[in-house]
């Protein structure tokens, strides 16, 4: 059974530098379409950052330029780095993955959600 296990959440700084790893547990998939999401109390889910096989990242205007999302391709991992982090960007912060077949990704295999992971910045 695949899933999508979240770490690197914490408490930091005003300032300071966080990385989210999103692991995808499992073999015969790689990861395709990449998103990272977070809430934050009272607030609607929001995309973060997202990437495609393809094309170029493409981030939330207010974390462009802070925020970096990569893959790791032979361990099936995604990363978010956060730097300069602000207290607005306290939230949950959620990996999502499209998986497809090994090894030329033909066939979709499905959409699937890590389990959430805090990120605290105080001032």
């Amino acid at each position: 059974q695949v899933q999508l296990v979240e770490s690197g959440g914490g408490l930091v700084q005003a300032g300071g530098s966080l990385r989210l790893s999103c692991a995808a547990s499992g073999s015969g998939f790689r990861l395709n379409n990449m998103r990272w999401h977070r809430q934050a109390p009272g607030k609607q889910r929001e995309l973060v950052a997202q990437s495609t096989r393809s094309g170029r990242p493409t981030y939330l205007d207010s974390v462009n330029g802070r925020f970096f999302i990569s893959r790791d391709i032979a361990n099936n991992t995604m990363y978010l780095q956060m730097n300069s982090l602000k207290p607005e960007d306290t939230a949950v912060y959620y990996c999502y993955a499209d998986l497809c077949s090994e090894p030329l990704c033909a066939i979709a295999i499905g959409g699937y959600w890590g389990q959430g992971t805090q990120v605290t910045v105080s001032s």
